[in-house]
């Protein structure tokens, strides 16, 4: 008795057709053929009206999402699908959950299920059982499966023979082993990334120093002649990748990456290539092959990449920025052991500020510390020039030698694309002579080929002849010994215009790892953290509140705030600008400033008739009082006969009103008086008191 009703055949026949990875249908193609090759046989069972659910091309059945699995529940719970064909139980799920909800939703609405073996009514217990059993062994299987294959592969990559694919600079050898690529020009790249690396200590500039000099970098590609190199401009991550791959420090490594399966919407979701931490790598083999840099020079580049990371940790010093702050991202606070920012201000907008207000932004409590940054970067290059003085010989060889490879590495990598490029054309030439003249259909596009070919060499050529004819780079004996000088005067090197702040930020970070800064009264205590492991211990003076470099000399501002019991401000700026004197910024006196500075230090403006309060007068004053001339009273002050205080030159002369009553200062006034030579005018009289 057939299990296939007229009910069945008035409604539609759905082929579902899957296959688990993208691999599959790509290479499995007789298996695709086998489940479209289904629409025929559904036919033949009696449908005319027959549709194919193919959504689920290279998605598993164990569980994820699937469209076309969600598009078939859906038709069935229409009403609209008398059958569901598929080659096999597997096919349809992998999992228990999806199995028996298509076996109850089959059930509710009377749609059959059909596969190689036959046609199951799963209204039916035999055939429900039947079609439960065959889900189980389907999802059993799966789980067999996957166990045996990942444990084989754990079982290889513990003997440091797994590959499933090989990095750019190694080839494989066999099946089991790699080694280094033989073309020297690409060993030469992966090498120059690692020199460069070491040399700038920062993976931005690297990229942006290689896409300067426009020198490629090879590059994996798959064509249908399989694994093929390519040269192009490098992107961020490529030389990301070759700085933090092991494989480049001769290491062997498995299981770097993991993933992570959560329930989203009822559905599994697999979250592939997270990275893992070292310790939870699944192998690690030291000293498995040759390797183009040490373990301990990678392990030392991964620590700076981190350390350049700016924002992604607290404890990082963050990569090089712009300004003129030397200690940006070495400082932390000693009070609450976040990091110091800073803050720029001024008119130029290079005064910087190290200030730490972790606290006030993340649960607004107060800020923590303050203060400026000029002194305390002076005192720490001091202390870091100190370090390096026994190398500063060793220091500007060094530089020699930086200077006249400056443009080796990019006429060395020239030389091996014109190499490589003229072994290109030679290939060309003999595909086209190889070729039979007469068929030009081939002949053409040889012969293109071929030009193509040529046009690379020759702009290689142009570019290797525009690098040669440039300047050379070898250092006059002149510069040579003026960079031997200040090799011996480290002193004089750091201080020079010519230095830019990042040059000096960067030797600080070769010599420090991190300051520790405790604020106490108006002192900086510093403990510096030397790479190596060395401290040393630093005290450096605070600024006052409202202290700053542009602030007056404080001879100036004694010297106004004895001015300021004499006169008002006016005369106090006349005053000054004759003596000499200057505010913070360099400029002259005047009014508004006089009474600036006084505000600012608590010093209280003249009161019109306070010297007459306290018994002083001027030298005007003394000279009405003894009826002399001022030059009279001067020459009486200058002999010592007149007590007199001046605060410096160009101040007014303070005189006590009470020594002008003294007789000895009345007589000496008066002898001086009567000691006048008489007129040469007969006319002129003297006027007797």
């Amino acid at each position: 008795m057939s299990k296939i009703a007229p009910e069945h055949l008035a409604r539609q026949a759905v082929v579902y057709i899957r296959q688990s990875t993208a691999d599959q249908v790509a290479s499995n193609l007789e298996s695709k053929r086998r489940q479209y090759g289904l629409a025929d046989r559904a036919r033949q069972l009696g449908w005319s009206d027959v549709a194919i659910i193919d959504d689920d091309l290279g998605r598993s059945g164990g569980g994820v999402a699937r469209p076309g699995f969600e598009k078939l529940l859906a038709a069935i719970c229409d009403g609209r699908v008398g059958a569901v064909v598929s080659i096999e139980a597997s096919r349809l799920a992998r999992n228990g959950r999806d199995w028996h909800t298509l076996l109850e939703f089959c059930g509710l609405v009377g749609t059959l299920i059909a596969d190689e073996d036959g046609v199951y009514d799963p209204r039916h217990p035999n055939d429900r059982l039947l079609l439960g059993m065959k889900g189980t062994m389907s999802e059993m299987e799966l789980s067999v499966l996957r166990q045996r294959s990942l444990e084989a592969l754990k079982q290889k990559a513990r003997r440091g023979e797994l590959f499933m694919t090989v990095a750019i600079g190694y080839v494989r050898i066999g099946n089991n082993s790699i080694a280094k690529d033989p073309d020297r020009r690409i060993a030469e790249a992966i090498t120059l990334v690692f020199a460069k690396f070491t040399e700038m200590q920062s993976l931005r500039q690297v990229h942006l120093w290689l896409r300067h000099e426009r020198i490629p970098l090879p590059a994996v590609a798959y064509g249908t002649e399989g694994r093929r190199i390519e040269w192009k401009l490098p992107v961020y991550n490529t030389l990301l990748h070759i700085l933090t791959n092991p494989i480049y420090a001769g290491a062997y490594a498995f299981g770097r990456t993991g993933s992570r399966v959560s329930i989203e919407a009822g559905r599994k979701k697999v979250v592939r290539g997270f990275k893992k931490e070292r310790d939870d790598w699944e192998v690690l083999i030291p000293s498995h092959h040759e390797g183009y840099l040490s373990w301990a020079d990678y392990e030392r580049n991964l620590s700076l990449i981190a350390d350049n990371a700016n924002g992604k940790n607290p404890m990082s010093r963050g990569a090089l920025r712009r300004g003129e702050a030397l200690l940006a991202g070495l400082l932390r606070c000693g009070h609450c052991g976040r990091k110091l920012h800073v803050a720029y201000s001024g008119k130029d907008g290079n005064t910087g500020r190290y200030h730490c207000q972790g606290g006030f932004i993340n649960h607004g409590g107060d800020r923590c510390i303050s203060f400026g940054g000029m002194r305390i970067d002076r005192e720490v290059g001091i202390e870091v020039i100190e370090r390096l003085q026994p190398l500063g010989i060793e220091a500007a060889l060094a530089a020699q030698a930086v200077r006249s490879r400056a443009s080796e590495d990019k006429r060395r990598h020239l030389e091996l694309a014109l190499e490589q490029a003229r072994y290109e054309v030679g290939h060309a030439r003999r595909q086209y002579d190889a070729v039979d003249p007469d068929n030009r259909l081939v002949a053409a596009e040889l012969e293109k080929r071929w030009n193509e070919r040529l046009a690379i060499v020759r702009d290689l050529e142009t570019e290797l002849e525009g690098l040669t004819a440039s300047p050379a780079t070898e250092l006059t004996p002149a510069y040579r010994e003026r960079l031997m000088t200040l090799g011996a005067d480290l002193q004089l090197a750091w201080t020079r215009p010519g230095v830019t702040p990042e040059a000096r930020k960067r030797i600080v970070r070769t010599l420090t790892d991190e300051i520790i800064v405790h604020v106490e009264d108006n002192a900086l205590n510093l403990v510096i953290r030397w790479h190596g492991g060395d401290h040393s211990a630093l005290k450096v003076r605070k600024n006052r509140s409202g202290q700053h470099r542009w602030s007056a000399a404080g001879e100036t501002i004694d010297l106004v705030r004895v001015l300021a019991r004499q006169m008002p401000d006016k005369a106090i700026a006349s005053v000054l600008n004759r003596a000499g004197k200057t505010t913070g910024r360099g400029n002259g006196w005047t009014q508004s400033r006089v009474c600036s500075l006084r505000s600012h230090n608590a010093i209280a403006t003249y009161r019109e008739g306070e010297r007459r309060e306290r018994g002083e007068v001027t030298l005007d004053e003394a000279a009405a009082v003894l009826s002399v001339s001022p030059s009279t009273v001067r020459r009486l002050i200058k002999d010592g006969q007149l007590a007199a205080s001046q605060l410096c030159k160009g101040a007014p002369w303070i005189i006590k009103a009470a020594d002008l009553e003294r007789a000895d200062v009345k007589s000496a006034a008066t002898a001086r008086r009567l000691r006048r030579p008489p007129s040469g005018d007969p006319l002129q009289k003297v006027l007797e008191l």
